[in-house]
Formats: C-alpha cells, sequence, structure tokens
C-alpha cells in the first residue's frame, strides 16, 4: 500500500540509515585496555625504560646496562614492534567518540594525527635504539651511549605532538554539548600539556627533577597520564555503552 501511494505521489521511499556497528565499537574497546597492558609490562618489565635507567652514568655503565638487560630487551621491545598497532586502534576509538561531538570532525582527525606522529620518537625511537645497540654489543662504547642517549631523549622528550593531541581533546570535550566525556577530563588534558612542557629541561639537566628520570620532568608526567589513561578509558566504555544502536553511522 506504501509503495503505492510513493507511485502515486512521485515521493521517493524514505531509506532508514544502516544501524551503527556497535560489535565493532566494542571490539575495539577491548583491544585499548589489553594493549596498554601489555605495554606497561613491557616498559617496566621488560625493557627497563619504566622508570629510565640514570642519566648521569659513564660510558661504560651504560654498555653494561645494554649487557645486563640484552634479553629482556630483545624480547620486551620485540613484542612492542609486533602490538604498536593498538596504539592506533585506541586512537582510532577517541577519535570515533569525538566525532560523535558536536564539536565537528577536525578535533578528532587533530587528535589522531598527532598522536600517530608522536608514537614514532616517544615509543617506536627508543625501541629501535635499544635493539640496534644489543644486536650487536661489540659496538665502539660510544656508539652504544649515543643510542641510549638518543633512545631516552626521544622517549621522554617528545613533547609536542602529545601537547597537540591533548589541546585537541580538551578542546573537543569543553565545546561539546553531546555530553560525550565530562567537562572535567577535559581539564586533567590540560594539565598533560603542563607536564609536557615541565619535561622540557631533559635536554639540559643530567640529574635532579628536570633530569629525564626526575620527580618533575618525568614521574610526575607518568602519575598524571596514568590516572588520565584510566579515566579515559573508563569514559570510552561509558560512551561506548550509551551509544544508540540505531545511531547513524559517521562519515
Amino acid at each position: 500500500m506504501s509503495s503505492t501511494v510513493s507511485t502515486r505521489t512521485g515521493a521517493e521511499p524514505v531509506v532508514k540509515p544502516p544501524r551503527a556497528g556497535k560489535r565493532d565499537v566494542w571490539l575495539v574497546f577491548w583491544i585499548v585496555p589489553a594493549f596498554y597492558t601489555a605495554f606497561g609490562v613491557i616498559f617496566f618489565a621488560l625493557a627497563r625504560v619504566m622508570p629510565p635507567p640514570r642519566p648521569d652514568v659513564t660510558t661504560d655503565q651504560m654498555v653494561h646496562f645494554f649487557h645486563a638487560h640484552a634479553l629482556t630487551i630483545r624480547l620486551g621491545f620485540g613484542v612492542l614492534v609486533l602490538i604498536i598497532g593498538g596504539a592506533g586502534v585506541a586512537n582510532g576509538i577517541v577519535g570515533y567518540h569525538m566525532k560523535r561531538m558536536t564539536v565537528g570532525s577536525v578535533m578528532a582527525y587533530c587528535y589522531i594525527g598527532a598522536m600517530s606522529v608522536g608514537a614514532l620518537p616517544g615509543c617506536l625511537l627508543v625501541a629501535f635504539c635499544f635493539l640496534t645497540a644489543v644486536y650487536r654489543p661489540d659496538r665502539d662504547p660510544q656508539l652504544l651511549a649515543l643510542l641510549y642517549d638518543l633512545g631516552l631523549l626521544s622517549y621522554v622528550g617528545s613533547l609536542g605532538c602529545f601537547s597537540t593531541a591533548y589541546f585537541a581533546f580538551a578542546v573537543a570535550i569543553l565545546y561539546d554539548k553531546n555530553e560525550i566525556f565530562p567537562k572535567w577530563l577535559a581539564y586533567v588534558s590540560i594539565w598533560q600539556i603542563v607536564t609536557e612542557i615541565m619535561a622540557v629541561p631533559v635536554f639540559v639537566f643530567k640529574a635532579g627533577p628536570f633530569a629525564w628520570n626526575g620527580s618533575i620532568a618525568f614521574w610526575m608526567g607518568v602519575v598524571i597520564f596514568g590516572f588520565w589513561l584510566s579515566c579515559v578509558i573508563v569514559f570510552l566504555m561509558k560512551a561506548t555503552e550509551r551509544q544508540p544502536v540505531d545511531e547513524a553511522p559517521l562519515d
């Protein structure tokens, strides 16, 4: 009957948009805590860069570090190279829910792009530096010392990309009217930017609170990042739970 009416009036039948794929969103969500759990095990227990080894050491001590931890460095960073795509999954689901905000897509793209670029110096470079160092442990000690410094300075000192991502995330939350994430999470994200700025002196100091293993340059950022990440995971779950099953797919 309805099709007959549509033919007589010349109106086109209304086509409902397909359902949003909540199963795939849940699948992606559960990858995030699994990835960051593995990430923590790798960096804390295996690769020995959480906490970072001391910057105020001699070349011989740097060489000894690589010799003493060669096996766990190979194992830890070898696994990291295999699973690093999990970082892209984590950025993707955050960007997905940011696109559901009233601010539109631009902040989501800024977040995904900045976090993706930041993963190169902040994660992969230290992995390849350390893997290169233990690949040929009989290299010139000065070269091993260079890899030691380059890896850890890039790991702790990769600042701008992450600051940009946190800025985009905070602005999106503050302007959003759909309440995908709570407003106070934006201010925690701003504190993330503060900790990145406080880490700038790692390129100057070799000891004290502003060194790459210092209480201000490193540990303050670790504590705030841990809190921020835990909150993001919890509210990603809540956002996925609240998403209507019949919500139209995003462009």
